[in-house]
């Protein structure tokens, strides 16, 4: 007999709804404990996250230097630009959007209040990283980029088996503890009062992040069109299987048979869909740069932190970057996001459970943009070939 299994999202709603009606009747001192559990496992995050980025990063860079010459690097290039395109048109539509639909809220920002009723763990337990967040970046770039250039399988070897080791720790260790980990923020966050404003943020935000995302594939898809001189709401509407697949599996691997299938229909030479498609599924991430640029904005402005361009810039371009390869993990993409978020942007605990519950809340959509837009890539890449 099959069993039924939950997946990720149903969990991390449940969790919310659990951890809202809970913070109605649970005594303070129940409420403690799961805030104790939360502030353990938040700094067991914050031990993981350098090892996170080293062990996806890393490999990632250097498996993009095998076999494929010029026309890899044009289509890192443009997968990265469309990346970044993708992020600074979230992060400017955010900032004209949210101050006219979000209405900010003390329970956000009163720092007397919020101190007075703010609960406690009965203890923490400290677990310094091994490096910082900045150093894991620059040592995955330097291995990543060096094993791109130089020959030699043995440390390439002992990097790739690295990352399994760290896509076990996120699928085994803590992807499972994320829902627990969500109910305890979300019970601390009722308890103290500020469930309302939460709630509010996260149904404007999602619904921001949709119309985003929808007129950036036909954006895609329109520049593509332009420069193959193909009919784009065609090629688009051709594409919308591996989209559907996508909001199914929540995964750009598991979605690269349509995908292709798809992109073959669009003209693209089977050889060409056959390089690009598996390729981009790893570094072109234009939903979900899209996403965590909009969830981090709402946050940072509802917080009253500095959100400028310059803090935002640098943060969406080492982004772009650091989500290389994540797309094979389940939640990879916000994990390898949360040093960043604490970096540059300064996201305590708290905040980056916030974006956890706002990423997945809106994770089938991001990686549907994402594999819809590889077949935009595609079209262009074909066009660069012929030529």
């Amino acid at each position: 007999m099959k069993i039924f299994r939950l997946g990720l999202l149903p969990k991390i709603i449940i969790a919310i709804v659990l951890g809202i009606g809970c913070s109605w009747f649970f005594p303070e001192f129940i409420i403690r404990i799961f805030v104790t559990i939360n502030g353990i496992f938040g700094n067991f995050l914050g031990f993981a996250i350098p090892l996170i980025i080293l062990g996806l990063v890393a490999p990632g860079i250097a498996e993009l230097g095998k076999g494929a010459g010029k026309l890899l690097g044009i289509t890192v290039l443009i997968a990265y630009g469309s990346t970044l395109f993708a992020g600074f048109f979230s992060y400017f539509t955010c900032r004209w959007s949210f101050p006219l639909i979000l209405t900010k809220d003390h329970a956000f920002t009163d720092v007397e209040a919020l101190a007075a009723k703010a609960i406690g763990p009965y203890f923490t337990v400290d677990m310094p990283p091994v490096m910082g967040v900045t150093s894991s970046l620059l040592m995955a770039f330097v291995l990543g980029l060096g094993l791109s250039a130089v020959k030699g399988d043995t440390f390439r070897n002992v990097l790739a088996e690295f990352r399994e080791l760290v896509t076990v720790l996120i699928s085994k260790a803590i992807i499972p503890f994320l829902p627990l980990y969500i109910f305890g923020i979300f019970l601390k966050i009722g308890a103290e009062g500020q469930v309302g404003a939460v709630l509010g943020l996260f149904i404007k935000v999602i619904v921001v992040i949709f119309i985003m995302h929808v007129l950036l594939l036909i954006f895609q898809f329109l520049a593509a069109g332009l420069i193959t001189k193909k009919n784009p709401f065609k090629c688009l509407v051709t594409m919308l299987p591996a989209y559907m697949t996508a909001l199914g599996t929540q995964s750009s691997a598991a979605t690269i048979p349509v995908t292709l299938a798809q992109t073959k229909k669009n003209g693209v030479d089977s050889e060409i869909a056959d390089f690009v498609i598996p390729l981009c599924a790893t570094v072109h991430l234009s939903g979900s740069i899209l996403k965590i640029t909009a969830c981090a904005f709402a946050i940072v402005w509802m917080m009253d932190m500095p959100g400028g361009l310059d803090v935002f810039s640098g943060f969406i371009c080492m982004l772009g970057i650091t989500m290389v390869a994540a797309p094979g993990v389940p939640g990879g993409a916000i994990m390898a996001a949360l040093g960043l978020l604490a970096s540059m942007l300064g996201f305590d605990e708290t905040l980056q459970g916030l974006m956890i519950a706002l990423y997945i809340t809106m994770d089938s959509f991001g990686t549907a943009c994402n594999v819809t837009g590889d077949g935009a890539i595609a079209l262009v890449i074909n066009k660069i070939y012929k030529r």
